[in-house]
């Protein structure tokens, strides 16, 4: 397929703010693609010419790009950029010039030599590479047609969202098979085994639904990790499992390791599939001299640990190590310890389908251990095996005197559900001031303008949402104004205005009561605490409308839920939008909470 005909599906998407059509779009879309070009294909339409766990980024600032149009279309740069700031949209701005300059050697490239041409500029480094990015995208600016243009510009620059989740992708790719989503829970299974989704594209265009079957873990892959369940006593959790192994729940970093021997490396992934091994090399060194398989995928929670005192840090004081310079005096400061609790993959067998016991087991032969906290960096997460609520609680006790979140008890035949959350694992915290047992993590959707003294911040209440899984949509259960320091309104303000849309994104449900100042893409994730959740008619998440659906309050016929007293606990960096607590654990958390 030509690259300009893709452009044209491009725009159609763009215009789109049914789900329900851009599905349909992507999915014949998919249908046309030949398999060699499929994947590249999705690739662009996220805007990247690698997944997002490949750390492959342009790092073309807006102004190099600029400097590509220019160079491109010889144009005055002056000129072009007053034209550009009056448009607002650096593609649409590109478009129009290219409708008015004649072409100087034009031609009609492929998707798999525009993808080339960018994965090629993505990946120049060293010295002069700067110039020959530049160089290289005003070549291919020079060689489209304008609407294929404005889509390429938005590629380098990362404006490219056209306002769909992966989770749309995975139902397009089941009704490029059938014409409807029938083959997605197939699909959506291998996708968290290996979340590459022109990998995935490739093997169903190659091998149909059956080839999903055959996705295996893969090193430097990640595996989407697991969640768990939540329940409000050990009495519940008991009554659930019956005897099960417990662990002490520690409040860090969730990592994911990933280990060749041959290749000598290590690759550590957050919650959110971004590659942070730089940024903890004692926890590379530790699983390099530790670890006695030669390919390994462990799970873990790094914590920070006090190297005088022999003690564990509190999340304030760990979540320090998160940085991009100065990492190896605060390495020093702040040594880390990885608690590893799950073994995923080892010497090219997967782990993924054996009962959890037996994991644990083959988990304990693959790290080397010394038993001494101060030499080990990989620490098997202690065991114990509970079928007693009272032993249980006296666990949790424990674990909360130990300055850790609580304990997590473990199906002893339960395998690893990668992505999903299931009964295999139930978490246990507790907060005694409120009757919401635990926070709820929140994807912020938008935010209202200061008014008295946040003018001056630009951000005066900002609109938060839940995830509806089966709706694959994002609604609002509160809009939050009170409970945050001056430093966190500017922070925050500026997190949004790198995402900011002119437009609402399709796959927000939004009562106009509602409506906000300016909306945000999905891509920011908060932790929220609240003293209760209760019933509102403006708020969206789990609402049902009328027949009638005009959008007042008197057509609602069940009301949504909301947050009573929300406040920000802290920003979820290592989360992805997909990753925030769903419509179903809100409708558990509100039968759960205590009247």
């Amino acid at each position: 397929m030509q690259f300009k005909d893709l452009a044209t599906y491009f725009e159609t998407i763009e215009q789109t703010s049914s789900r329900l059509v851009i599905t349909e779009t992507l999915g014949k879309l998919f249908k046309k693609l030949h398999a060699d070009d499929i994947g590249k294909a999705i690739y662009l339409l996220q805007g990247r010419v690698a997944p997002l766990y490949e750390k492959i980024e342009f790092g073309m600032a807006e102004k190099m790009v600029i400097n590509s149009i220019v160079m491109a279309m010889q144009l005055e740069k002056v000129a072009f950029v007053k034209d550009y700031q009056t448009i607002g949209d650096l593609g649409k701005a590109v478009e129009k010039y290219k409708n008015e300059v004649k072409a100087l050697e034009e031609r009609d490239p492929t998707i798999n030599q525009v993808y080339k041409e960018l994965h090629d500029i993505a990946t120049a480094g060293g010295p002069g590479s700067q110039d020959i990015k530049v160089r290289a995208l005003a070549h291919l600016i020079r060689e489209i047609d304008p609407l294929s243009a404005r889509y390429l510009v938005r590629i380098p620059t990362g404006t490219m969202r056209l306002g769909f989740s992966d989770m749309t992708i995975l139902d397009a790719l089941s009704w490029m098979l059938h014409g409807d989503k029938s083959s997605r829970p197939a699909i959506e299974k291998a996708y968290h085994v290996r979340p590459d989704l022109g990998f995935i594209a490739e093997t169903l265009k190659t091998k149909g639904v059956e080839g999903m079957e055959q996705v295996k873990p893969h090193i430097y892959t990640p595996i989407l990790m697991m969640r768990a369940e939540r329940l409000a006593s050990t009495e519940d959790i008991i009554k659930k499992l019956g005897e099960c192994i417990v662990e002490s729940k520690y409040d860090g970093f969730r990592l994911q390791m990933h280990y060749s021997r041959k290749k000598n490396e290590v690759r550590l992934y957050s919650r959110n599939l971004e590659e942070v091994a730089y940024m903890y090399p004692d926890l590379v060194e530790g699983i390099r001299k530790e670890a006695i398989a030669d390919d390994l995928i462990i799970e873990g929670e790094a914590i920070g640990f006090d190297p005088h005192a022999g003690t564990f840090l509190p999340f304030q004081e760990t979540v320090q190590r998160k940085r991009k310079h100065g990492i190896e005096e605060k390495a020093k400061e702040i040594p880390l310890k990885l608690f590893a609790f799950e073994l995923l993959y080892a010497d090219g067998v997967s782990y993924i389908q054996t009962p959890f016991k037996d994991r644990r087991k083959k988990l304990e032969k693959v790290i080397k251990r010394t038993g001494d906290i101060f030499k080990d960096t990989i620490i098997v997460a202690q065991e114990n095996l509970v079928s007693d609520p009272k032993k249980l609680e006296i666990m949790f006790d424990d674990a909360i005197s130990k300055g850790l979140e609580g304990i997590v008890a473990k199906k002893m035949d339960g395998v690893y559900q990668p992505g999903a959350r299931g009964w295999n694992w139930i978490k246990f915290k507790r907060s005694y001031s409120s009757k919401i047992e635990d926070t709820i993590d929140c994807l912020i959707m938008g935010y209202d303008f200061g008014k008295g003294k946040r003018v001056d911040f630009g951000i005066g209440a900002f609109l938060v949402g839940i995830y509806d899984e089966k709706e694959d949509k994002f609604c609002t259960v509160a809009k939050i104004g009170t409970g945050l320091t001056d430093d966190e309104w500017r922070k925050l303000r500026d997190e949004c205005n790198k995402y900011k849309s002119h437009t609402q994104p399709a796959l927000y449900s939004v009562d106009k009561a509602m409506s906000v100042d300016a909306w945000v893409k999905p891509a920011i994730v908060v932790e929220i605490k609240a003293d209760e959740l209760t019933r509102s008619s403006v708020h969206t998440a789990g609402r049902v409308m009328k027949a009638s659906k005009s959008g007042s309050a008197f057509d609602v016929d069940v009301p949504g839920y909301a947050l009573r007293f929300p406040r920000l606990q802290k920003f979820r960096t290592d989360k992805r939008p997909e990753d925030v607590t769903t419509l179903h654990e809100v409708e558990k958390m509100f039968k759960d909470q205590k009247h």
